[in-house]
C-alpha cells in the first residue's frame, strides 16, 4: 500500500513550532516541530478519502487514547492506536488532539519531524520572535528539498533579513 499522501514530507504551512524550554542562562529558547490536528484531518481526507477513515477516541486515566481506522483501496481496513495525556492548556481539547496526531504518527504522518534537528532561538523572550518564524520555514523548506541541516541550529537576530522599508 502506497501511502504517498500521509507520508509527503510535511509542508512548512503545515508544520507548527512551539516553545519547549529555555536554557539556564535565559538567552535561548528550544523549540520543536509539531503538526496540528487539522493538518492530520487533511492528510487523511486527501489519502482515504473523507468517509474512507475514522477516528475513535477513547478516554483513560490521566489522558486519552485515539485509534485511526482507515479503509486501503483493496477494502482491508487497519487501525492503529496511541495516546496522549491531557495537556495543559484546554487539557481535554488538547489531550484528544496530543492522541489523535499520536495514532497518525503510527501510519507514517509526521515521522520525520523526530528526525529535525534540535533548534535554538537567540532570544530572552519566552515566545518565538517574529523574525525567526521565516527562518524556521527556510529550514524546513531546505530539509524538505534534500538539503543537509545541522543536528543542532541556532537562529540569531543577525540571520534573519532585513525588513525593506516603503518609500
Amino acid at each position: 500500500m502506497d501511502l504517498n499522501v500521509l507520508t509527503a514530507p510535511l509542508t512548512a504551512q503545515e508544520i507548527e513550532w512551539r516553545v519547549q524550554s529555555q536554557t539556564k542562562d535565559g538567552q535561548k529558547i528550544i523549540v520543536v516541530p509539531y503538526i496540528t490536528n487539522r493538518c492530520v484531518m487533511q492528510r487523511f481526507d486527501d489519502q482515504f478519502g473523507w468517509a474512507g477513515w475514522q477516528n475513535e477516541i477513547k478516554e483513560i486515566e490521566g489522558g486519552f487514547l485515539c485509534t485511526i481506522t482507515a479503509v486501503l483501496p483493496g477494502g482491508e481496513i487497519v487501525r492503529k492506536t496511541d495516546g496522549a495525556s491531557r495537556t495543559g492548556i484546554e487539557p481535554v481539547k488538547g489531550g484528544i488532539s496530543d492522541a489523535m496526531k499520536r495514532a497518525a504518527v503510527q501510519f507514517g504522518l509526521g515521522r520525520a519531524l523526530y528526525d529535525f534537528p534540535k533548534v535554538f532561538i537567540e532570544t530572552t523572550d519566552k515566545y518565538i520572535p517574529g523574525w525567526a518564524t521565516p527562518l524556521l520555514d527556510k529550514m524546513v523548506d531546505k530539509i524538505n528539498s534534500g538539503g543537509t541541516v545541522r543536528d543542532v541550529v541556532v537562529l540569531k537576530p543577525e540571520h534573519a533579513k532585513p525588513a525593506v522599508k516603503a518609500v
